[in-house]
């Protein structure tokens, strides 16, 4: 289990985080909305916390973001206590429960618990398809025509981009900021290489190609 943790104020962030390690949650946690859309893209959290009032980007803007690109992470929105039209515009958008501040710890890690216990049942609804392949990010698995096909999370990840942006061009910037985000590992050639697993995986598509746009990046198209 891991969980996403997105809270501008250090003096709350830090003590939230060590508990939830404490509790055997591992954290990963931003201070700003923009960063924490970046991180949740990468749909690799079972919980998202996200507080509304943040810098870049606000709470409700970043919920509304990723639930239009699909992702159904649970999220616990932390709200003040007098914000009830952030709660119900909250829930509208997709959020899966709130907690008003100040909160209890025992209350935060039962709710992030029992949020977590939704994930299984969900994810399968994030399969999707294009042409004659589909990816199912619940396994990991490419099913081309009859053929299924093992994939690693970073190319789980840079096919469902580029299948949600079927027939538009993803530039290798993008791909770099969303797939590897605040790794020092990822440099310029590490999508270059991806981009080549995830060909070889598509050799016996029909259809489906990941065409270069030389200077712009890479598309998914069905020929």
């Amino acid at each position: 289990m891991r969980i996403l943790l997105v809270e501008d104020e250090i003096g709350i962030a830090e003590p939230l985080c060590k508990l939830l390690e404490k509790n055997n949650l591992p954290t990963d946690v931003v201070y700003d909305g923009l960063s924490g859309f970046i991180q949740a893209k990468k749909n690799i959290y079972d919980v998202i916390i996200l507080d509304i009032m943040l810098p870049e980007m606000n709470g409700l803007e970043v919920l509304k973001k990723i639930r239009d690109l699909g992702l159904h992470t649970p999220v616990l929105l932390l709200t003040a206590k007098d914000s009830v039209d952030d709660k119900v515009r909250g829930l509208e958008l997709g959020a899966d429960d709130y907690l008003t501040k100040p909160f209890s710890a025992k209350e935060l890690i039962a709710r992030v618990r029992a949020l977590s216990r939704r994930r299984p049942e969900i994810v399968e609804s994030n399969k999707i398809s294009f042409g004659d392949i589909t990816l199912n990010p619940n396994n990991a698995t490419l099913s081309v025509g009859n053929d299924v096909q093992g994939l690693t999370a970073k190319e789980v990840h840079i096919l469902d981009i580029l299948i949600r942006n079927a027939n538009n061009v993803v530039s290798k910037e993008h791909l770099l900021d969303t797939v590897w985000g605040f790794e020092s590992d990822a440099i310029d050639n590490t999508v270059e290489i991806y981009i080549h697993y995830l060909r070889k995986k598509l050799q016996n598509s029909k259809s489906v190609r990941i065409k270069t746009k030389r200077g712009l990046g890479y598309s998914l198209v069905e020929e």
